[in-house]
């Protein structure tokens, strides 16, 4: 049977997956807007809680990652350490966050690519067709060799960063290089609007974890992957908590301006420069492609292993004969992505951004929370459990549950006060699935007990 690549990536790719998955650009180029509407002035403060929270999670998941290289990832990681029947139900929560991420930064990608094609003079295209042609574009690449994909996010990422860095040195400068008294000292905020405003937040540092889907096909996984995961959220949330306030401060603090915004950064240098403008436009186009092509991949990544367990049709266990990649799984990941979105086409932009990243948000908490869980278990049952790891574990589980209960109290407004009961009703499903599994195909959760993508059980001793 056909594998994927081996030892093919670096240090460096590794990283450049998990950084195009979070998609830096995206948070000032539009998706701070969203925080900025719940939290106002106690932005920055949202996302220097979410850095924090995510770091101990990256430090809870390299544990996991050291110990074990899998495609399936996080699959793997909560079977090892609670058992089966969680692991499956966290495969199922991750496919469903992955792949809704995919489509967030799709509707992402749309709208700054309108914006480019008006900047040119150029006709606006029906959401449904521009949609359709991202999702193939998508498919075009993820199909391809996996090293491609991870080398162009990262190289995208740093150019756009840098862009997005320059603007808010522009701003800052028109404001004398002075700090914001508003901000500092959270006027007009509530512990309220930040509870509420940490899961849209969350979902800002989310596929920060995704270079640990590429196991198999990292050299010395054990070794890079823990740093790759670690290193990300930090790097991210730097960016997030220095660009957010600057550009908070750069709408006068007024949150509702803010909120309202489509397009911050362009907002700020409107009228200043339109070479600047219009490189926002293109980086910002890039980079949101970027990161819906690395949850492709990791989606892919997730369902190859679901397919390899024999958990979902053998078929997305296959893998491609000359580009080593889970092609299957691609293209069905890349087919649901252009039929939702195109579904969801006659909504705004910013909307489905908003819909689409905190259903994300959901499976993505759920299973930072397991994984929490599961390292001190995976490491008590190796007998190399430390007090340090059993306080991580505890510390990234309520760290967790708090951005959960965010969601649901206070009750935000319609339609996001109905998303945590929708993604309920879908772990629903994926847990009715697992009752039959373990009904009528009691020997396919065995093989569990067993890596069965390379045939060894690769759990380290050491």
């Amino acid at each position: 049977m056909s594998e994927l690549r081996k030892d093919s990536l670096s240090l460096l790719e590794a990283l450049g997956q998990s950084v195009a998955n979070v998609s830096p650009t995206l948070t000032p180029a539009v998706a701070v807007a969203v925080v900025a509407g719940m939290a106002g002035t106690a932005s920055w403060l949202v996302y220097v809680l979410a850095t924090v929270s995510l770091v101990i999670i990256g430090i809870n998941i390299g544990k996991l990652a050291s110990k074990i290289s899998a495609a399936g990832s996080f699959f793997i990681y909560v079977s090892r350490g609670l058992g089966p029947g969680w692991g499956i139900l966290s495969g199922w929560a991750m496919l469903a966050a992955y792949l809704f991420t995919a489509m967030a930064l799709t509707a992402a990608t749309g709208l700054f690519l309108q914006d480019l094609l008006s900047a040119f003079g150029l006709p606006v295209l029906p959401r449904a067709v521009l949609f359709t042609l991202i999702s193939i574009g998508v498919w075009l690449l993820a199909v391809r060799d996996v090293r491609i994909s991870s080398r162009v996010g990262l190289t995208i990422e740093a150019v756009s960063m840098s862009i997005i860095l320059l603007v808010c040195l522009i701003s800052w400068h028109a404001h004398g290089f002075a700090l914001d008294v508003k901000q500092d000292t959270l006027s007009g905020a509530s512990f309220s609007s930040v509870a509420q405003a940490i899961v849209f937040g969350i979902f800002s540092y989310v596929g920060f974890e995704s270079a640990a889907t590429l196991g198999k096909e990292t050299r010395n996984p054990n070794i890079v992957i823990p740093r790759a995961v670690i290193l990300t959220p930090i790097i991210a949330g730097i960016f997030f908590v220095i660009t957010t306030y600057i550009i908070t401060q750069g709408f006068g603090d007024d949150a509702a301006k803010l909120g309202a915004s489509a397009g911050p950064m362009n907002a700020l240098v409107s009228g200043k420069s339109e070479g600047l403008t219009l490189a926002i436009y293109i980086g910002a186009s890039i980079s949101c492609f970027a990161c819906a092509l690395a949850s492709i991949n990791a989606f892919s990544r997730m369902l190859f292993s679901l397919g390899r367990y024999q958990l979902m049709h053998s078929s997305v266990g296959t893998v491609h004969a000359s580009h080593k990649t889970p092609h299957v799984a691609v293209t069905i990941g890349c087919a649901l992505n252009a039929v939702v979105c195109v579904a969801f086409s006659n909504h705004a932009y910013t909307d489905l951004l908003g819909y689409f990243g905190t259903i994300a948000s959901f499976g993505f908490i759920l299973v930072y929370m397991a994984c929490s869980i599961a390292a001190p278990a995976l490491l008590r049952k190796m007998g190399k459990a430390s007090t340090g790891d059993y306080i991580m574990g505890a510390l990234g589980t309520v760290l967790m549950g708090l951005s959960l209960a965010g969601s649901l109290y206070p009750v935000p407004a319609a339609p996001y006060n109905y998303f945590p009961y929708g993604f309920a009703v879908y772990m629903f499903v994926g847990f009715v699935w697992f009752a039959l599994l373990k009904y009528k195909m009691p020997q396919t959760l065995l093989g569990l007990e067993h890596d069965m993508e390379s045939g060894s059980f690769d759990l380290q001793k050491t």
